[in-house]
């Protein structure tokens, strides 16, 4: 069945081409005898067979298999950024289409998910179980999540999980997809590094969870009616003991003199914002109310200032507003390109370059590459 499906998708693109079969079969890098024995049944389309039709035909891989009811384009550059949710889940389709065609030709992703659910009635308790284990998945990796300013990179590595930062619609943090060999967060660009940083471990936390089989559009993280839902109450304690662990901070802060300059630095030591490592000392009985309300009221500005932190600032400002291609998603395209089973299309859409001017400069670099699209 699925061999017909994909035998009638090819003749609808050969149709809308307006070009007759043959000439179709050789501006997709096919012998066209060899097309006209795949579209019989005779002879199956091979996994470069369908990544060289699916380009040329402006489709996915995935709607040519007959996964997808509506073929969406493949390949797509970032829509410029819109008013509403629709072109931010479209940045997302386009990179989970992607992801799926790379697992159709045996680029699978590996992802590092629990083995069980968190237990227990208590969202807070379930986002704390759940962040226990995935600290000491980053352990294991050599990664530490407290004190590493790149998150996205740390999320690829430990988990990985394709992440991308992108520039959003406003009014919207971030969002997670999570279908099958599909697992992706984007979130937004911004000015605002440590809430950036903050919805990273978020959206973290709803793909570990499993919260988010489909699509999760996050509007606004930080509004109230939408925090006091169960699984973004779980979300957000995941994201806080994640990168603000109870035992660490204790250590870390034994025997502290509390001053604005010490706590000043401890902030940038955890690449957090001063109210969020206010609330969670307080919240684990290491400082006074009246300590956290004072330190509540320093700014990230005032914080880098103090800390003689300002060029890390900045820099940090600098990373959170570009954006940011998924690293691994990049590495299998090209290594799919290099082992021969795809086009260097996808690779040059990824990057937003031309593929032609890409093979150019492979070959002044003595590449030979291995296939034409």
């Amino acid at each position: 069945m699925c061999g017909e499906i994909m035998a009638e998708r090819v003749r609808q693109l050969i149709t809308r081409s307006g070009r007759s079969q043959g000439e179709f079969a050789t501006l997709a890098g096919l012998d066209p005898s060899k097309m006209s024995k795949s579209l019989s049944g005779t002879r199956r389309f091979t996994s470069l067979d369908l990544a060289r039709i699916a380009e040329l035909g402006g489709v996915t891989v995935d709607w040519l298999l007959g996964a997808d009811e509506t073929p969406a384009l493949a390949g797509r550059l970032p829509s410029p950024p819109g008013s509403s949710v629709e072109s931010a889940a479209q940045e997302a389709d386009r990179l989970t289409q992607l992801r799926a065609d790379l697992a159709f030709l045996g680029y699978k992703q590996h992802v590092t998910l629990p083995q069980t659910t968190p237990v227990g009635s208590w969202w807070v308790g379930q986002g704390q179980q759940l962040a226990a284990w995935a600290l000491d998945e980053a352990c294991a990796a050599g990664a530490d999540p407290s004190h590493t300013r790149d998150l996205a990179e740390l999320i690829e590595h430990v988990f990985g999980i394709d992440v991308a930062i992108s520039e959003l619609p406003d009014g919207f943090d971030g969002l997670a997809s999570s279908r099958e060999h599909r697992r992706l967060i984007v979130v937004g660009t911004s000015t605002v590094p440590s809430r950036q940083r903050f919805t990273l471990a978020h959206e973290l936390g709803h793909v570990l969870a499993g919260d988010d089989q489909g699509l999760l559009v996050e509007a606004d993280i930080y509004d109230k009616r939408h925090s006091r839902q169960s699984s973004e109450i779980r979300a957000n304690a995941f994201a806080t003991a994640f990168l603000l662990p109870e035992e660490l901070l204790k250590s870390e802060t034994s025997g502290m003199a509390w001053t604005d300059e010490s706590f000043a630095k401890l902030a940038f030591r955890w690449w957090v914002s001063p109210s969020a490592l206010a609330w969670r000392l307080h919240n684990v009985s290491l400082i006074s109310k009246d300590l956290c309300d004072r330190f509540r009221g320093m700014t990230t500005e005032s914080a880098a200032l103090l800390a003689g932190e300002l060029g890390s600032f900045t820099e940090w400002i600098d990373a959170a507003s570009r954006c940011r291609i998924p690293q691994l998603l990049l590495r299998d395209t090209f290594q799919a390109y290099l082992d021969g089973t795809s086009t260097l299309r996808p690779f040059s859409n990824l990057i937003g370059e031309d593929s032609e001017s890409i093979r150019q400069a492979l070959e002044q670099a003595g590449e030979e590459p291995p296939l034409t699209s």
